[in-house]
């Protein structure tokens, strides 16, 4: 049995440092709890970065798992999986989509939606139409197509030149939107509500401005729900309670219980412009990762299962809001459901490294922002561990 040390030295030696990770190493996980090589148990409030929306080994999960690997593990998409048909229709029926494409992951969703959107303007406009308009502090994932999308220096800097076509506005300001665009505009992309960006909701004006543009220009809306949907923010959609639908959705993260998988959901409009060789994937909705997103969906999807990270949202803001009372050094909260940032006057990274020293795993979202993802099936008493912990680490700041 190789010890933590060990561990650590094995990944320092073999595998390409793209993350800098925490110093102790994770080895099993239960509910909301995950627990290290030493036998530390950890609260988690990262969930796999809006992952882990049912927490860890949830039996719902494990069973939908286990079962399907004995049954079929993978075909590929030449042939048709009762997993996969039944989670397309799942996803539709819950949506305003029509249509499933199914990948891996959430830049992958993304690069599928840019693709489509072309196609779309191709067909309708010609293929002049093909620029995007994106939105400042917005993320969409690290491919080529994906990063032209997510306007940040430092990701896009050492690997230009990015994918021609994309033009940066201002998240919140319409002007700005419709100052960018033209007849060349294909689509406009947007994140319902922010999260590597540092937890900034769309307001429903802004959002029913975008559909107004696109509407009138001959422009597509899409939605990149990868982090902020499938309940995270106490509604199935991150964007219902706007009622502004899009053409396009992406979502990743959660859907599959910490197994990979992406979707693009669109109208039938999109999809009557796709035909069978314009994109694809080998693993794309494989039987054990469709079979387990079934099962997520289906619960999630549940009113009383939402009504509840609703109500442990309104608590945790209200737990938070206290916190803002007593330390100087935050200086806002924001969030719904259970996505959450407070915003610091400094960098917040001696905040989650002292939380964790305290058995609390949290994330930052930009430099001054700590953000908060715990799974859904958080409890009062998780939450008012995790408060008396931030309590302390905020202290540290």
């Amino acid at each position: 049995m190789l010890d933590t040390q060990q561990i650590k030295d094995l990944d320092a030696q073999y595998v390409v440092h793209t993350y800098n990770r925490a110093p102790f190493v994770l080895e099993r996980g239960e509910g909301v709890w995950l627990y290290d090589t030493e036998g530390k148990a950890y609260l988690d409030f990262v969930s796999g970065i809006a992952v882990n929306a049912l927490g860890h080994a949830h039996p719902a999960v494990v069973q939908a798992i286990v079962e399907q690997v004995g049954r079929l593990d993978h075909v590929s998409n030449l042939y048709h999986t009762v997993p996969q048909a039944r989670l397309a229709q799942m996803l539709v029926e819950a949506s305003f989509a029509d249509k499933v494409f199914f990948c891996n992951s959430g830049t992958e969703s993304v690069e599928a939606a840019i693709k489509f959107a072309r196609k779309w303007a191709r067909a309708n406009y010609g293929s002049e139409k093909n620029e995007f308009i994106t939105l400042s502090g917005a993320f969409h994932g690290r491919t080529l197509g994906a990063l032209a999308l997510t306007p940040r220096e430092h990701y896009q800097e050492p690997f230009r030149p990015l994918m021609p076509g994309a033009k940066v506005a201002t998240f919140n300001d319409l002007a700005s939107v419709e100052a960018l665009m033209d007849e060349h505009t294909c689509a406009v992309i947007v994140e319902p509500l922010q999260g590597e960006g540092g937890v900034n909701a769309a307001t429903p004006e802004f959002l029913q401005g975008l559909r107004d543009l696109c509407d009138r220009n001959g422009s597509l809306l899409i939605y990149d729900e990868v982090q902020c949907g499938l309940g995270r923010t106490g509604t199935l959609w991150a964007h219902e309670p706007s009622g502004v639908t899009p053409d396009i959705m992406t979502l990743a993260k959660p859907i599959a219980g910490g197994l990979p998988m992406g979707c693009t959901l669109m109208t039938q409009a999109v999809a009557d412009t796709i035909e069978p060789g314009d994109h694809g994937s080998t693993f794309a909705a494989n039987p054990i990762a469709a079979s387990a997103a079934v099962a997520v969906v289906g619960i999630i999807s549940q009113p009383s299962f939402l009504e509840h990270v609703r109500w442990c949202g309104g608590y945790l803001e209200a737990g938070l809001l206290k916190l803002q009372e007593t330390h100087d050094c935050i200086q806002q909260v924001r969030g719904r459901g259970l996505i959450w940032g407070v915003e610091c006057n400094t960098a917040v990274g001696p905040a989650v490294n002292a939380a964790a020293a305290e058995g609390l795993l949290v994330l930052n979202a930009g430099a001054n922002v700590l953000r908060l993802l715990p799974p859904l099936i958080i409890e009062q008493e998780h939450m008012d561990r995790a408060l008396t912990i931030l309590d302390q680490a905020f202290g540290a700041l």
